[in-house]
């Protein structure tokens, strides 16, 4: 994740309606919060080295992926091999190879929301291991978490969970997606895109892509009163700290589909050593995860979102 400075002012979501959608189920939320932490413990040991692109720890990363993946039971597209979609790209005069971790669930209609977090860091750094646990492992174990909920609950969306390599290096695992979909484009009506949600010690979550889809705002409902949902970080005169751009979203942005984007500001560990899975802090961390997993399951019983953004796309494209 790319985050510049800190804005003043945000509107705060009210997080009192409680009665018109229905919470996600509390009698397995102790073995989903410790199946929660433990990916993001597994995924910013050392022995991941970083997960930096190209590198053993990312490979490392992609086989603890997959195979959460395949216990979980998601499906892969035939067109992958198994869940890898391969890529390659051009920076500071080298040639690079990433692999994006792909995986889906059959909703009861084709149209499609891509829940998305990259999985790479930035690796070693002086001999000192940057292990990103909130940057991102915390993205990825959310993602997780996310697929075991909806394999169990079958979604009204086909749901596509995209676990994006080479971020760091400047989106390009999900420029990829974007440039070679395994569905096709018409068909992805929503990105959810999560890079750090463990790490905010006011309980403030925020969620960008509201200015330009305010029809998004209704879904905004939880039962996680000390998790402080703020709309903000994304008016395009808010110059740097607009964060439209700033992580994965944007590859979807580009291809006028609307998204939602969750993230926390900048704290003293981002892009340091220091982010490591002791200095998360766990009780936001699964909050804001619930949180988010409430948002979606809302957005994903609106049968009628495919005409939600209708209107303001056609406009887009003329």
């Amino acid at each position: 994740m790319h985050t510049p400075l800190k804005m003043n002012s945000y509107l705060l979501i009210s997080l009192g309606l409680l009665l018109s959608c229905s919470s996600v189920k509390k009698s397995t939320s102790a073995s989903t919060d410790k199946q929660l932490l433990s990916d993001v413990e597994v995924l910013s040991s050392d022995a991941y080295e970083g997960r930096k692109t190209g590198t053993k720890g990312a490979e490392m990363a992609r086989t603890f992926i997959g195979e959460r993946f395949g216990n979980i039971g998601l499906l892969s597209f035939q067109q992958l091999k198994g869940y890898e979609q391969p890529f390659s790209f051009d920076k500071d005069g080298g040639t690079f190879n990433g692999k994006n971790m792909i995986g889906y669930i059959e909703g009861k209609t084709d149209d499609v929301i891509v829940i998305s977090a990259h999985y790479d860091h930035i690796g070693i750094i002086k001999n000192e291991i940057y292990n990103g646990a909130d940057d991102n492992a915390s993205g990825v174990a959310a993602l997780l978490k996310f697929a075991e909920y909806f394999k169990a609950n079958k979604p009204n969306h086909t749901l596509i969970f995209a676990a994006f390599d080479a971020e760091e290096m400047g989106m390009y695992g999900s420029i990829a997606f974007v440039a070679n979909p395994q569905v096709s484009l018409e068909k992805i009506k929503l990105n959810v895109n999560m890079d750090m949600i463990s790490r905010n010690d006011k309980g403030e979550l925020y969620a960008c892509g509201t200015f330009k889809y305010p029809e998004l705002k209704k879904y905004f409902i939880t039962t996680r009163p000390k998790i402080k949902i703020l709309f903000g970080h994304d008016d395009p005169k808010l110059g740097p700290e607009d964060w439209t751009n700033q992580s994965d979203q944007s590859s979807f942005d580009a291809k006028n589909i609307p998204f939602l984007y969750f993230g926390v500001e900048d704290h003293k560990d981002y892009h340091q050593a220091s982010d490591e899975y002791k200095n998360i802090n766990k009780a936001f961390f699964t909050d804001a995860a619930a949180a988010i997993l409430e948002a979606i399951n809302n957005i994903d019983k609106d049968r009628n979102l495919q005409s939600i953004f209708r209107e303001k796309l056609q406009l887009k494209k003329q």
